[in-house]
């Protein structure tokens, strides 16, 4: 509380110093560590983690020795563990000391979820990126940030840190960069097809700051003009991308001949045909952002193409939940509008009698105005909709469940027909499971693989709806769920 009180009084301009100061500490007390790995930032409203776990999986199965930092869980080499800090980008000393562990493992490369909160109170700063990726851009965190405008600048500025940050001499880093040309100019940047190989005296001596910018993003020119060595704009066949100007500021990666059904999905780049296990076209949007990272880290097109072949769903994301019941149930990160909508896109695909949609949404101030839309949106796309605690913080729960239910309701849901309120989410993930029919979907977002719930006084409780899935499941077979 105290401290809560100290940062409303200390003007704005002394706390970003301050920020800034202890950021640098932080990178000096552990030996600029990133100094010595290729790091690639990614950034963006949705997809992120996914988009991070993909490059990750791409990079070593090309055989580099990776780590990561991410909302969903944390890497460093062959150690792996789930991210249970309710944090998507970590404080300034607990980041650098994960890249430090992961420079002393032999990680060649590092990939750092990046925020917009994290980059506004500068925990990006001692982070020497070397490739900064973006993925979407929608309205979230716009109270946090005081307005859209202000978390558009936030990624923005991120942007701006990396292009402007010291080229760093290739023979420094722990691996070697793949493979492919590097050129110091975004004229010369490479097109697709370019994977050779080049001569060891031909190498660049710095590695080039690189962008990478889903061009499909209405926000994609904002992201393009920031200075940086070389662009690349990946994007689906058909999208109307940028204006013609700033087509000439970037390397297009262009995917073609789509392929979504229920069994995963299929593109293709530069002639390779990629196959996808995961589904939907938003896993098809983050395996595209992870593949042409993977190109502006020195991998060619047919190691990407194998890797892409070898990736397996991203734990807690649109996750299965299968225990041999007669219909299905999936598990999602998915909490604000714009990927919720991914998510009913996504699982078009799956054959379902009715759809019975659990979800909640977060406290702490998060973005109130989103919970009727959310609520609107399940009585929209789901034939049940069941709403329920998710992450209160200090916020009444019971408050929070009124506001999304009721946007459910207005939307033509009834209480206790096709629209339930149920505080306790075992309870309302116990009723779900027990009211499902052979063939209907049974879908669970806001949490994904999260560990924790978090709740009032600065506390969790451990929480992780796939367990709580099973434990229905169980109850069910067992003739004690709720009817």
């Amino acid at each position: 509380m105290l401290a809560s009180a100290l940062r409303k009084l200390t003007p704005k301009f002394v706390l970003r110093a301050y920020h800034r100061a202890l950021a640098q500490l932080a990178a000096a007390w552990y030996g600029h560590p990133s100094g010595q790995l290729f790091v690639i930032g990614v950034t963006g409203t949705s997809g992120k983690s996914t988009t991070v776990q993909f490059l990750g999986r791409i990079l070593e199965h090309a055989g580099a020795t990776v780590g990561w930092t991410s909302t969903a869980g944390f890497k460093v080499a062959g150690d792996e563990w789930i991210n249970d800090k309710k944090m998507t980008m970590l404080g300034r000393f607990q980041t650098q000391r994960l890249l430090r562990r992961m420079a002393d493992a032999g990680c060649t490369h590092a990939i750092v979820e990046t925020s917009s909160q994290g980059v506004a109170q500068s925990r990006h700063v001692g982070i020497n990126y070397d490739v900064a990726v973006f993925t979407n851009l929608t309205p979230e965190h716009i109270e946090a940030h005081g307005g859209f405008e202000n978390y558009k600048a936030a990624k923005g500025a991120f942007f701006a840190h990396v292009g402007a940050s010291q080229r760093k001499p290739a023979a420094r880093l722990n691996g070697r960069v793949l493979s492919g040309a590097l050129p110091s100019s975004p004229a010369a940047a490479p097109r697709p097809s370019d994977d050779r190989e080049l001569a060891p005296a031909t190498r660049p001596e710095t590695v080039p700051k690189t962008f990478v910018v889903n061009v499909d993003d209405p926000h994609a020119p904002y992201f393009l003009s920031f200075p940086a060595d070389r662009r690349y704009g990946y994007g689906l066949e058909g999208k109307k991308g940028p204006e013609p100007a700033y087509r000439l500021l970037y390397a297009p990666v262009i995917a073609t001949d789509i392929g979504l059904s229920a069994e995963g999905s299929t593109f293709r780049i530069d002639g390779r045909t990629m196959h996808l296990k995961p589904i939907g076209l938003f896993n098809v949007y983050n395996a595209l952002a992870a593949a042409t990272a993977a190109h502006a880290a020195g991998l060619s097109w047919d190691a990407i193409a194998s890797g892409v072949d070898a990736l397996a769903s991203v734990p807690g994301r649109l996750e299965f939940v299968r225990a041999g019941q007669p219909f299905e149930v999936v598990v999602d990160y998915a909490y604000e509008p714009a990927s919720l909508q991914a998510c009913y896109d996504a699982l078009d695909v799956v054959d379902r009698r009715r759809l019975i949609h659990v979800l909640g949404s977060a406290g702490g101030g998060r973005d109130v105005a989103r919970r009727s839309v959310l609520g609107g949106m399940a009585a929209r796309q789901a034939d049940v909709v069941i709403v329920t605690n998710e992450d209160p913080y200090d916020d009444d729960p019971q408050l929070i469940i009124n506001q999304v239910a009721d946007g459910a309701a207005a939307a033509g849901r009834k209480d206790g027909v096709d629209l339930f309120r149920i505080p306790d989410r075992q309870d309302a993930i116990d009723q779900a499971v027990a009211m499902a029919r052979p063939g209907d979907l049974v879908l669970v977002t806001g949490k994904g693989n999260e560990p924790v719930m978090a709740v009032a006084g600065g506390k969790t409780v451990a929480w992780d709806d796939r367990d709580a899935v099973r434990r229905a499941l169980v109850k069910r077979n067992k003739g004690e769920g709720r009817g």
